[in-house]
Parts: structure tokens; C-alpha cells; sequence
């Protein structure tokens, strides 16, 4: 098995996400729960600090625990509870009723002649807290090869949120408040806003979920502040679902995987879940040695008899999902190894629980390989049958794999580097890829089609294709100028019917080169100094980055982006 595990690395079929920079004692990624924080700090991460007493010491070891659970994995880590936490110590602090008062002193202040004065105020200080830890986490850590760590917070609306904490307890015995929570997640989004006018940060990423049932957002008052967030420009993603546990890794633990089910390796979204492990299948590659092997190379297959090739297809990727189960097996074993001679203390001090992270299987290449086929990559019945019988046939085998032990998900991964070299390695190697274009796609839509709309981007990531991709996908909607709040709101209706369940707007910010201006809409001339010396930043795929920086391949495949118009919505 190990030399077959070579050959498939080796014949690009297969790519396992940095097995090669991170050790093999590093999963992939993780959400963590927070009440082991609560109740014993960071002493089970090897750290000497006990459980936090107060809002200033919670903000000093959060940052601290960011850095030390990102130092024992290779990618995001989510913190969910971060909200619920701030609240806990903030109504210790100020009482619970503080977000009423928030003008009112947070802290004593002397003057120069020893008497009272005003200080700061409650919602100044929380503003400060916020820069505390947002600063911190985006600085590098040496521990990560000098990168920031990937860190995801999320915010729920009220049915979301009692799906998700209505049993919590915290160590005192009081449990959360929803008020002022709600208060605080609003007052983060605002200040993050904001902030980032005055410095672009990328960390943390942003995920709001909002409850759609019955064909309608259950809380209203959120998915109305969701278009305002977006309407202002700020970057963010949004995940919606029509039941909260969705959100829940207990539901997802004790039951095999339901219709819906929707969990990804980023760790967006839950407090107990993420990804051990992740091997991608390059799906160009596959269909074009399928093709060669069973066809001899007919590219017309499909067409001439579609219910004989995707039955023949199907016999032929199963045993390459097989292999691909039984790597993730002896990667999942060796942790188990490494967590009984306790030398995985995130898992040792209950933040996570390896039966409760996923062994993940990736797609990359899937859009190619239907161009292959003769296909074309909008919304029509034959490409979202392929697309279904891929991710249909992926998801009834990680259920039948499933163990105690190895729970398994699908997912179009991001594939920032991953989608330039399988392109490199395929057309090196003789098989056929696009020549217009340099990057495989992580979308079911194609990134560079001036004839795709907003609306059909939504409806290719929506039912028909999301409802048997088990481990998710993001819909990237690239846009010009930001639309308005009434657009947005339409948008959100939108991918709520058609179940479009994961999705953020990016329109370029400009940042002057000369004077350092930053502006939330894609401007040539600065406002402020009159240069036109820019630098753009945009999602390379989940994160805010500045577009100089991008790697090579990724600047070219970003200047092909098509950025849809304001007026064509």
C-alpha cells in the first residue's frame, strides 16, 4: 500500500496537503471548544497560566491560545465561542446589562491633583480589546514559518445561536446572554469595518450563519444587518442552512451523515470540528487516464451514451476512493499512536476530539475535466448531472467507509497553490487543459466567464450540486462596487431559495501606495493626495490579501477574474 501511495503522489492523481511543510504530528485544521479555556486556561497546552479572572487577562491569553493551538496545526483554527467568551467576562466586569451603558467609565481616572475624572468609556474599552487581539493575531509567529495564524471567529443569529449554546453552562453556573452578545458581534463587525480603513488585515476571517426555513430568514433583524455589513463594504462570509445543527459536531458524531450536512476544512463554523487530514483528487487527470483506458480516448464518450459512461465511471474512481480511505486510515492511526503517548495536548486537554474531526477528501480539476469531455461550465442539465454523480458518488462512499474512528467528508478545497500545479503537472505531462488559462478552478463556475451572472454563480453553488458535496464549497462573488444594502438583500433571498449555503462578495480595496489611504471600493486615483500609485487587496481565495503579494500563478489568474458590474445586477 505505501509504494501504491507514492505511485498516486507521483502520477498527480492524488495530493496530500502539506505533508511536506508541517510534521506528522500537525492535522490539518481545527474549531475548537472553548470551555476547557474557561475552566483551565492554557495549563494543558504546556502553558503556566490558569484560567482567566477577568476581561484583561481573558484578552491576553486568548491571543495566547490562537498562537498555541495554531503552533500544533498546518492550517485554520476557529474559535466560535470567542463572542460568548468576551460576554462571560464583560458582564463579570460590568454587569449584565453593561451593553446598555456602554458610554459610561470603564475604568477610574485621577487627575493631576489626585481627584476623579472621567475616564474611559465601556464601549472605548471594548474598542481596545478588539484592537488588542486583532493586532496580536495578525502578527507572524515563528512557530508557523513566520505566517500569521489563520484564524476564523463566527457570528450566529439568535436561533443559531440557541442552537448552538442553549445547553451551555459556564463555570460559575450562569449561562449565556444573548443580548449582549448580539450587541457584541454587531459592535466587532463595525469596528472591524472600520478598522480596516486604517490597515487592511486579513485575520480573522468571517463567517455569519443565518437560520433560512420555510422560504425565509427565521431571524429577519439579522439577515437585514448581514446586507447592511455587506452594503459598507465589509468582507465577510455567510453560511446558510435551514437547520442549526448543522453547526453541531455531536449531531454529526452520533449520526451518519445527513442530507445537508455541511462542515469544510477551513473550521468556519462549529465549536468542535475541523480537518485531520486532507488528500485532493485531481479530476482532469482522472477522467482523461478513465477516458484513455476504457474509451481509448474518445472525448465524445459522454455524449454518445451518458448513462454508460457515468455507470463505468463510477467502477473506476471507486478504487481510487478505496486507497485514498486507506491512506487517511494510517495517517488517522499514527495520531492515535501520537494521542495516547500524549503528544497531541490540544486533544489531551479536550479542545477537540479526534472522533470529532473529519479525514477530508478533495476535488480540484472538476471543471476541467467536463471542458475535457466537451462540456461547458454554466448552469445546464448535463454538467450539474457530472458534477453530481463526482460529489454523489464521493459522498455515498465516505458514509460507507465511515468508522467509530474516521468520519469522512468531501469538499472542493481552495487549492491556492494546489490549482496551478496540477495545471503545470498535467499539461507537462500530455494531458489537455485550457490554454487560455493557467489555474484550475476551485468553483463550479469559472472564475474568467464573462457570460456567468451573480445569479447564476448562486445557482451552481446552490442545491443541485451542494446537496451531495458533503464537505462544502465556497461561491466567490467577484464584484466591481459594492451594490446596495436593498441589492444585497435581494442576493440573500436569493441564495437562501436556492440553497446556496456558503458565499462572500469581494470587491477590490485600494491602498495608496504613496500616502497609505485605503478605500473600500477598486479606485485609480487616491482621494486624499491625488496619487495613482496602488496596491489592490482581495481574497486570493479565503483571506484578504494584497494582490502584490499573491504568488505568480495566483496574480495571473486574478487579473482574469471577471468582476460582474453593478448595473448588470
Amino acid at each position: 500500500m505505501a509504494k501504491q501511495y507514492i505511485e498516486d503522489l507521483e502520477s498527480h492523481i492524488i495530493y496530500k496537503h502539506d505533508e511536506s511543510s508541517f510534521g506528522i504530528n500537525s492535522p490539518y485544521c481545527v474549531a475548537i471548544q472553548s470551555y476547557p479555556f474557561l475552566t483551565n486556561g492554557l495549563k494543558g497546552l504546556g502553558g503556566l497560566s490558569a484560567a482567566p479572572k477577568n476581561l484583561d487577562s481573558y484578552c491576553g491569553m486568548f491571543v495566547n491560545l490562537v498562537f498555541a493551538v495554531s503552533s500544533q496545526f498546518a492550517g485554520a483554527v476557529a474559535i466560535s465561542g470567542f463572542f460568548n467568551m468576551f460576554d462571560y467576562y464583560a458582564r463579570k466586569e460590568w454587569g449584565d446589562n453593561y451593553y446598555k451603558y456602554t458610554d459610561k467609565p470603564a475604568r477610574i481616572k485621577y487627575d493631576n491633583n489626585g481627584d476623579l475624572s472621567s475616564g474611559i468609556s465601556i464601549g472605548k474599552q471594548i474598542d481596545q480589546y478588539f484592537q488588542q487581539i486583532v493586532y496580536s493575531i495578525n502578527q507572524p509567529a515563528a512557530a508557523r514559518g513566520f505566517q500569521s495564524a489563520f484564524t476564523n471567529f463566527g457570528y450566529f443569529d439568535k436561533p443559531y445561536f440557541e442552537g448552538m449554546y442553549g445547553d451551555f453552562v459556564f463555570p460559575d453556573g450562569t449561562k449565556p446572554q444573548w443580548e449582549s452578545i448580539s450587541f457584541l458581534q454587531k459592535k466587532f463587525m463595525k469596528w472591524f469595518n472600520e478598522e480596516r480603513t486604517k490597515c487592511v488585515l486579513t485575520f480573522p476571517v468571517e463567517t455569519l450563519s443565518l437560520l433560512y426555513k420555510d422560504g425565509e430568514f427565521v431571524d429577519k433583524e439579522y439577515a437585514d444587518f448581514a446586507a447592511e455589513m455587506y452594503s459598507e463594504g465589509h468582507s465577510f462570509f455567510t453560511y446558510i442552512s435551514d437547520s442549526p445543527d448543522t453547526l453541531s459536531s455531536c449531531c454529526r458524531l452520533s449520526n451518519k451523515l445527513k442530507d445537508n450536512t455541511f462542515t469544510f476544512t477551513n473550521g468556519l463554523t462549529g465549536e468542535a470540528t475541523g480537518s485531520k487530514s486532507v488528500i485532493t483528487l485531481n479530476y482532469n487527470r482522472i477522467t482523461q487516464n478513465f477516458v484513455r483506458e476504457v474509451y481509448n480516448g474518445d472525448r465524445d464518450a459522454y455524449k454518445k451514451n451518458k448513462d454508460e459512461f457515468k455507470e463505468k465511471y463510477k467502477e473506476y474512481i471507486i478504487p481510487i476512493l478505496e486507497r485514498v480511505y486507506k491512506y487517511h486510515t494510517a495517517y488517522n492511526s499514527i495520531l492515535w499512536d501520537l494521542y495516547e503517548a500524549d503528544m497531541l495536548p490540544v486533544y489531551s486537554a479536550g479542545f477537540i476530539h479526534l472522533n470529532k474531526q473529519y479525514l477530508t477528501l478533495g476535488l480540484n480539476g472538476v471543471n476541467e475535466a467536463w471542458m475535457y469531455l466537451g462540456g461547458e461550465c454554466n448552469y445546464n442539465k448535463d454538467y450539474v448531472d457530472f458534477t453530481s454523480m463526482i460529489t454523489g458518488t464521493m459522498k455515498e462512499q465516505n458514509a460507507l467507509h465511515g468508522t467509530k474512528k474516521e468520519m469522512y467528508n468531501s469538499e472542493y478545497v481552495p487549492a491556492e497553490s494546489l490549482g496551478i500545479k496540477n495545471y503545470k503537472w498535467d499539461k507537462s505531462e500530455g494531458y489537455w487543459v485550457p490554454e487560455d488559462r493557467n489555474c484550475y478552478t476551485s468553483y463550479f463556475f469559472l472564475p474568467d466567464d464573462e457570460n456567468i451572472t451573480i445569479f447564476d454563480k448562486l445557482q451552481l453553488h446552490g442545491n443541485e450540486n451542494v446537496t451531495s458535496l458533503d464537505g462544502g464549497s465556497a461561491c466567490h462573488i467577484q464584484l466591481k462596487e459594492h451594490l446596495t444594502k436593498e441589492q444585497y438583500s435581494k442576493i440573500l433571498d436569493f441564495a437562501g431559495a436556492n440553497g446556496t449555503n456558503y458565499f462572500t462578495f469581494n470587491v477590490k480595496n485600494s491602498e495608496c501606495k504613496d500616502c497609505g489611504f485605503i478605500s473600500k471600493n477598486t479606485i485609480n486615483e487616491c482621494p486624499k493626495c491625488g496619487g495613482k500609485n496602488f496596491d489592490y487587496w482581495t481574497r486570493i481565495i479565503g483571506y484578504l490579501r494584497r494582490v502584490s503579494d499573491f504568488n505568480e500563478g495566483r496574480q495571473i489568474e486574478e487579473a482574469k477574474r471577471v468582476y460582474n458590474e453593478k448595473e448588470g445586477f
